[in-house]
Order: structure tokens, then C-alpha cells, then sequence
């Protein structure tokens, strides 16, 4: 038997909100990006969670503009972002039950669509630096590249991420819990052996109950 693991989704589960529009709107607020943009993150946001999205083929066209970006400014502009913009958002029912695993001595982990430039730091802030996985923004000699560590960290994707964080703590997925809000996290809920439904969207809502799932809110 391997180690109990407890996974949890960032936007929309340890968070109120999404961190990438979050990070839209702190663009938009410093003058870095258009009301028109802004409102087609929301949008893509919104598809994104319902599943409606190739987010395989988005997201690395959506990133490929950060191409030749400082990378450790962006990481010091970021966790500027986080700590005004991000923290507000973490849901207290989301950290009592980050707590609550912490006290049974489980393997934390974050395991998100998001770029580790919001997962790193909330992964630090809640106790267990590190222990992540993500959409990974590669890097070279200091300078983003505009590609990402394939593949992204969603749907499918994410199944991929947590194997290989499973093996390298030996973690058993089978009996590990995994804290989500989108049907899009499919293939992830039904790897782990504890499945938890949080502020479900509709469809992981009915599907939820149908197999008995918890269904917990966190805000």
C-alpha cells in the first residue's frame, strides 16, 4: 500500500474564483490588457470549465506570447499578484480541509490547469511547498520560452501529472482523495478512490450523485 494523498483543484475549489481571470483583471488594471480582452478570458473561462474548449491546443497558443519574458520577474510580478489579488480569494472551508489531511499525515498536493506561477505560491502558503503539479511554463537560461511542459495540466492531462507525482511520493491514487469542481476533471475522479465534488458545475453535480459521491461546498 502507498501513501493516502489528498489533490486539490486551484480555481473554483481552494479558490472562489479563477485565478486566470483574476490575472486578467490585474492586466486590465495596469493597463496591460483591453476590455475586450479581458472579456474573452472570462468567456474562455467560463467554456473551459464546461468542457467545451481544446484546451490541448489553447493553451500553448495562449502562452506563446510570454516568449523571451524575464522569467524571474514574471515569477516576482506573480507572487506580487498573489498575495493582493489570489489570497482574498482562498476559501476557508477549502484551508480547514488542507488542515484537516495535514493532521492524518497525507501527501498535499495542488494539482490545477493553472501555470505555477499561482499554484507555487499557494502550494507555500498552505504548508506544503513544492508538492504541486500544473501547466508548466518552460524556461532557458532565464527567459520563457513561450511553450509549455506538454501536456497541459487538464483533463486527461491532469491524469498524466498525478501518476507522476504519485510515483515519485508514493502515493497510492486508489485510495488518495481528489477535490474538484468540473466535470472536466472526469478522468482524474475516477482514477483516485475518493472523489470529492466541491461547488460542483452542473453536470459533475448530477453525475455526483448518481455515484455517490460527496458533494461539499467551500463557498
Amino acid at each position: 500500500m502507498g501513501r493516502i494523498a489528498a489533490l486539490f483543484d486551484l480555481d473554483k475549489t481552494l479558490l472562489d474564483t479563477s485565478s486566470a481571470v483574476l490575472y486578467a483583471r490585474y492586466l486590465y488594471r495596469n493597463g496591460l490588457m483591453s476590455r475586450r480582452q479581458l472579456a474573452r478570458v472570462v468567456w474562455w473561462t467560463v467554456l473551459s470549465r464546461l468542457g467545451f474548449l481544446d484546451m490541448q491546443e489553447l493553451v500553448p497558443r495562449l502562452l506563446s506570447d510570454a516568449a523571451g519574458d524575464d522569467e524571474g520577474e514574471v515569477r516576482r510580478q506573480c507572487d506580487l499578484w498573489f498575495a493582493q489579488d489570489v489570497l482574498p480569494h482562498l476559501t476557508e472551508k477549502g484551508r480547514q480541509r488542507v488542515a484537516e489531511h495535514q493532521a492524518q499525515g497525507h501527501v498535499l498536493a495542488i494539482v490545477s490547469g493553472s501555470t505555477q506561477y499561482s499554484v507555487r505560491p499557494m502550494a507555500e502558503y498552505l504548508g506544503f511547498p513544492g508538492q504541486y503539479v500544473c501547466t508548466y511554463l518552460e524556461a532557458e537560461d532565464g527567459r520563457l520560452t513561450g511553450r509549455i511542459v506538454p501536456p497541459v495540466c487538464y483533463g486527461p492531462g491532469k491524469v498524466v501529472w498525478a501518476e507522476r507525482f504519485a510515483a515519485e511520493h508514493r502515493v497510492d491514487l486508489s485510495a488518495s482523495y481528489f477535490y474538484t469542481d468540473s466535470i472536466t476533471d472526469l478522468p482524474l475522479l475516477e482514477q483516485v478512490g475518493q472523489p470529492v465534488a466541491v461547488n460542483p458545475d452542473p453536470r459533475l453535480r448530477r453525475l455526483a450523485r448518481r455515484q455517490g459521491w460527496p458533494v461539499e461546498m467551500f463557498y
